[in-house]
């Protein structure tokens, strides 16, 4: 097995969603934001490489929403992800399979791209098995008020109307997928049924963070984003899992933390926070 991290794209957030009802005097000591209360923010995929799987988790943003979509989060770098899969030697074709955490566009806008003349949508990724859960899916083509924004049918639909869409079979909260390869745990406090992949390579645990830990500045429990739907079940979730990760020394990678990409977690007298901190290639062998 073969790991590789995917830049599919930096961007920018209001730090207060990000951050919820968490001081702004306290959340920019660890993320400082511009003069428009805007913070740095990735879109950090992982491409795993198996025999002959190739298979990609999460996608970024995407290139095909609108001029002005885009200036609302306000792009910046050069990173892409079809620029970052041909640096690791891979092209789109080459994916068997793509795992999306959830379906908020950030994380699987690069699942679905333009046609030829731009009247219509395809896959990214045409020789690919898209992986979701049938409960998550049935939450994001019905969704609330609150997330209609963050599910876009343009993102969604494609990936059905190809036949290239299956759904993991869910029956307990951690599961083992034999054909990814990874471990998989479901949380609900941000979204319904988000999927956090557990890797286990070289014989190190990688789990690849979604938005349960979007950013190292997220590691104190209080600190839950305003975009989560459930933040009580979140603060839940995020208590079990870091005090886990801090036990069994959990490396923790992060998809939307812009610098940092791994880190691990430590307890403390004030509960988990952040421990060490790594780049990919610090940590692992190429």
């Amino acid at each position: 097995m073969q790991l590789y991290p995917i830049e599919a794209g930096n961007f920018k957030l209001d730090g207060g969603a990000m951050f919820g009802v968490v001081p702004k005097t306290l959340w920019t000591k660890t993320n400082p934001a511009d003069q428009n209360n805007m913070i740095d923010i990735a879109a950090r995929c992982l491409l795993i490489e198996n025999g002959n799987k190739l298979t990609l988790i999460d996608t970024g943003l995407g290139n095909k929403q609108s001029d002005k979509f885009f200036s609302y989060y306000h792009r910046w770098g050069d990173f892409s992800l079809e620029k970052s899969l041909k640096e690791k030697g891979f092209h789109p074709d080459d994916i068997t399979d793509v795992f999306m955490t959830h379906l908020h566009f950030d994380h699987c806008g690069g699942c679905v791209k333009w046609n030829t003349d731009k009247t219509g949508y395809q896959t990214t990724f045409k020789n690919a098995t898209y992986w979701t859960n049938k409960e998550h899916w049935e939450w994001a083509i019905n969704p609330n008020d609150r997330e209609k924004a963050s599910f876009l049918k343009e993102n969604l639909l494609p990936m059905q109307e190809s036949g290239q869409l299956k759904f993991l079979e869910k029956n307990v909260t951690f599961q083992h997928y034999d054909s990814l390869m990874f471990d998989v745990l479901f949380v609900d406090g941000h979204t319904e049924k988000q999927m956090i992949p557990h890797i286990n390579y070289q014989g190190k645990t990688l789990v690849f963070m979604g938005d349960l830990l979007p950013t190292a500045g997220h590691v104190p429990l209080p600190y839950v984003m305003g975009y989560d739907t459930r933040p009580l079940l979140t603060l839940k979730e995020k208590k079990t899992f870091l005090e886990k990760a801090a036990e069994e020394n959990y490396y923790l990678f992060l998809e939307h933390d812009a610098h940092n990409q791994i880190i691990t977690v430590k307890n403390t007298e004030k509960g988990v926070r952040h421990d060490q901190t790594y780049t990919f290639n610090q940590l692992f062998n190429s």
